[in-house]
C-alpha cells in the first residue's frame, strides 16, 4: 500500500489555503522530474477540491505555501505578490556570522535558462544569533562559525535567498547548488541533519476579499528544529 501524505493545514477559508510544505517534496509536477508526489497533486486529494498555484518554493525549502481556492482567489492573491503587498519572512541557518542587519543588492539569472538575463534581486536579513561550535569541519580551524538569519523577500527570483547569501560567502547550510560541500557534507552525514536549512517562516497580508490582516507562520520541522539545538541556536527562534 502507497504511504500517504498529509499536509498540516496553517490556514484555511473560503478562497485559499496554506500548508506547512515539507522540505523535499516538489510543488508541482515537471516533464523531467521522475518525482511521484508533488504537493499539488497531494493537497488536492487530501482537501477533496481544486487548488491555483500563486507561488512556489524550491524542493529542498520547507514553510508556508498558500494556494487559492477559484481562479478569481488566485488573481487577487497574485496581485498581492506582484504589487509587493506580501510580506514574506525565511529562516535560514548560514555559515559564517553575519553582519547584524544587511541588504544584498545583486542582479541573479535563472541558471537553467540559456542566455537569461540577470534581474535585478534585493534581500534584506537581520541576524538572530550567532554561534561558535567545536566541530572541526575543515582543516584550518577547530571550531565552525554559524548564524541564524531572518530574511524577508523585496523580490522574488529563483533562488534568491541562497544565491545571495552564497554571493556574500555566508552559504544556506544544505544547500547542494550554491552552498559549501565540506559544511553540507559533515551536516548531512556526520550530525544526520539531511536537509538545506531553510525555512519559509510567515506570510503577512491584508486579506483581498475581507480586507482583515492575515499572518501565517509555519511551525519548524524536527530536522531544523535539532540543527537549532546542536548550535545553540535555538533560543534565538523569534517566539
Amino acid at each position: 500500500m502507497p504511504e500517504t501524505t498529509t499536509f498540516q493545514i496553517l490556514f484555511e477559508d473560503a478562497y485559499f489555503i496554506a500548508i506547512n510544505k515539507p522540505e523535499g517534496m516538489l510543488v508541482h509536477r515537471t516533464a523531467i522530474s521522475e518525482d511521484r508526489k508533488f504537493v499539488m497533486q497531494t493537497l488536492r486529494r487530501q482537501i477533496g477540491m481544486p487548488i491555483f498555484a500563486v507561488h512556489r518554493l524550491d524542493r529542498a525549502t520547507s514553510g508556508v505555501l498558500i494556494y487559492a481556492k477559484s481562479p478569481e482567489s488566485a488573481e487577487a492573491l497574485a496581485a498581492l505578490f506582484r504589487e509587493k503587498n506580501i510580506d514574506k519572512l525565511y529562516l535560514a541557518i548560514v555559515r559564517g556570522w553575519t553582519d547584524d542587519t544587511g541588504t544584498i543588492d545583486y542582479a541573479i539569472r535563472d541558471q537553467d535558462k540559456p542566455g537569461a538575463e540577470a534581474q535585478p534581486s534585493v534581500t534584506h536579513y537581520r541576524t538572530l544569533g550567532r554561534t561558535e561550535v567545536p566541530f572541526a569541519i575543515g582543516k584550518k580551524y577547530s571550531t565552525a562559525r554559524f548564524a541564524l538569519v531572518e530574511v524577508q523577500l523585496e523580490t522574488g527570483r529563483r533562488h534568491q535567498i541562497r544565491k545571495h547569501f552564497a554571493h556574500i560567502f555566508h552559504p544556506v547550510i544544505g544547500d547542494k547548488r550554491h552552498g559549501d560541500n565540506k559544511h553540507n557534507n559533515y551536516f548531512w552525514n556526520t550530525l544526520e541533519l539531511p536537509r538545506m536549512l531553510l525555512h519559509a517562516w510567515e506570510l503577512d497580508f491584508i486579506h483581498p476579499v475581507s480586507g482583515e490582516r492575515v499572518v501565517i507562520r509555519a511551525p519548524l520541522d524536527d530536522l531544523f528544529q535539532k540543527a537549532l539545538k546542536l548550535l545553540q541556536l535555538d533560543a534565538a527562534v523569534p517566539n
